[in-house]
């Protein structure tokens, strides 16, 4: 299965609204049977574009660890200072672990072997349903207050890689954190979208260095390039000058909000836009043909 997968450095730029579009497309045409996997676990919520509101077949899953303490740990007096999350707290002699800041990472039972047990906890849920325009979407969700959110992306694609499908098609997280990370890892193909904002760019740039670590190759889509026309000058010359090939620029449009309100993907709602999208979508096509 070719995957591809959207990331912006900076939330807001319409990752998902040009995922979803691009989704469409791919079936509508016939170029690829696809899946779709809503991989920003933390709000989840690309399905709400394809007009679900409530994904079927939900599953608690439990993806990460937390630590325990048991009586043996009283004179661990090592775990004080163990902890990089500030996890553990003392009362009256006896270590005392919050459950909100440990991370499972499992440095407290490495000093205090006896007095700390690490034990699977439930922490996400994941939901599939078939969209109205033919393809599936698999959705995570951390819940609240756990952590985790890496470990649920792999469960996500997971899940989706087993609909056995020619394409995954990812929405990942905004940044450069864990779900970023998972979510670009085994992927054939990026596409990285940005706005022509200062914040945005210096956003994009660190994204970029995520997806070179990891070989991948990838195109640029500048969103609402018409808002600020001299700085998409700057985002280009930066891709020129970098060899990043511009997939395509979407016009500032009102019917993307709209299309979110109407739960419709934007390509659906506002046929003009059709011609751009086809142009990012083939673009990105021939370049996974250079890859296979």
């Amino acid at each position: 299965m070719e995957v591809v997968t959207i990331l912006s450095g900076k939330g807001g730029v319409g990752k998902s609204s040009i995922t979803a579009s691009l989704a469409v497309l791919l079936h509508q045409f016939k170029e690829k049977q696809i899946v779709v996997a809503d991989c920003d676990v933390d709000a989840s919520n690309l399905a709400l574009i394809f007009g679900i509101t409530e994904s079927k077949n939900r599953e608690v899953i439990a993806t990460n660890e937390k630590a325990f303490v048991n009586e043996k740990a009283k004179n661990c007096k090592k775990l004080k200072d163990v902890c990089i999350f500030s996890a553990i707290d003392w009362n009256d002699g006896v270590p005392k672990i919050n459950k909100y800041l440990c991370e499972g990472c499992g440095a407290c039972k490495i000093v205090c072997p006896e007095g700390i047990n690490l034990r699977k906890v439930k922490n996400a849920e994941i939901g599939m349903a078939m969209t109205e325009y033919g393809f599936p979407i698999v959705s995570g969700q951390l819940m609240m207050g756990e952590t985790g959110s890496g470990k649920v992306v792999d469960k996500v694609k997971e899940v989706a890689n087993k609909e056995d499908k020619e394409l995954m098609l990812i929405d990942s997280a905004a940044g450069i954190g864990c779900p970023v990370i998972a979510s670009i890892q085994n992927s054939d193909y990026v596409v990285a979208v940005t706005e022509p904002t200062p914040s945005a760019l210096s956003d994009l740039k660190r994204a970029l260095e995520v997806v070179e670590h990891f070989k991948i190759p990838y195109g640029l889509v500048i969103n609402k390039f018409d808002l600020n026309r001299s700085f998409s000058k700057k985002i280009e010359e930066f891709a020129r000058q970098n060899k990043i090939e511009i997939l395509g620029k979407l016009p500032y449009s009102k019917k993307f909000v709209e299309a979110l309100v109407n739960l419709k993907p934007v390509i659906i709602y506002d046929k003009t836009l059709e011609d751009e999208f086809k142009g990012i979508l083939n673009r990105v096509i021939k370049n996974l043909s250079k890859i296979g």
